[in-house]
């Protein structure tokens, strides 16, 4: 059965190697990106793919909340349904830290706007879709004050692991809270060192084939080997779910964080 998929950050790196594999088995994928001349190009390319299902391309800067909400609605009003949200788009370093909103950019990139997205869009997934939230095995104990903040601190790497054990932990707490009434919700580090942009920035290692990322991913997505999935940590290094950090398993520190999450959109003033 075809499935409508959302990929962000489609645009190239596990995003884009996970969108060919979609389009290839005949979904219908939406991709996003924020250059609008790239998604072109992208789109253009996985057309290309033979027996390619249909394809539509959503610009927004996931920097900004308010371009996240709009993205949301932009989805809303052409699609009824929607099976899959793969929450990819992330970054590690970045040109200017302090984003519109007055946040720190890793932060509503990595953890912030794939909340506000993946609420905005609940409508649609019912309580049969599932999101695909990418973690990684760096995580580390999330400073809440740094998260709301409009500079969590010149260490990236500690900024990302925060960021990464964020979007794990609102996932934890999204399919405990919800449970059958709403999408199941699957955190996956999709292999370390993985050949994207965002590797070769931070490292400086040419990184793994994609394709293991985006095997899993797909995996996750569609796979009746995640059906049962929500809530749960996978790890792709192990290949096998285990636990996230502890902190994850945590069910009032959770509540904690996305009650911050919570409280962070609700100051931007979104309408």
């Amino acid at each position: 059965m075809k499935k409508i998929i959302l990929v962000t950050g489609a645009t190239d790196g596990i995003g884009l190697a996970t969108a060919k594999m979609l389009v290839a088995e005949g979904h219908h994928v939406l991709i996003h990106g924020r250059n609008a001349q790239k998604l072109s190009q992208v789109e253009a390319e996985l057309n290309a793919i033979p027996g390619a299902g249909d394809i539509q391309s959503y610009r927004a800067d996931l920097s900004s909340l308010h371009e996240t909400a709009a993205l949301a609605d932009a989805i809303s009003a052409q699609h009824n349904t929607l099976d899959v949200i793969i929450n990819n788009a992330g970054v590690y370093k970045v040109g200017q830290i302090t984003s519109v909103d007055n946040l720190d950019v890793r932060f509503v990139v990595n953890a912030i706007a794939p909340y506000l997205l993946t609420q905005r869009l609940m409508p649609l997934l019912g309580n049969t879709g599932r999101v695909v939230n990418l973690s990684s095995a760096a995580q580390a104990s999330v400073n809440l004050a740094a998260l709301a903040s409009a500079n969590a601190g010149p260490a990236d790497g500690a900024v990302y692991a925060q960021s990464k054990l964020a979007i794990t932990m609102w996932s934890v707490h999204l399919a405990t809270t919800l449970q059958h009434s709403g999408p199941a919700f699957i955190a996956v580090n999709p292999a370390s060192f993985l050949g994207s942009k965002l590797v070769k920035e931070a490292y400086g290692m040419a990184g793994a084939d994609l394709n293991i990322g985006a095997d899993i991913l797909c995996r996750a997505a569609l796979s009746d080997e995640f059906a049962h999935a929500s809530g749960r940590y996978f790890d792709n290094d192990q290949r096998q779910f285990t636990a996230p950090h502890a902190d994850a398993l945590n069910p009032f520190k959770n509540q904690q964080l996305v009650a911050e999450i919570e409280s962070i959109i609700a100051q931007v003033n979104l309408g």
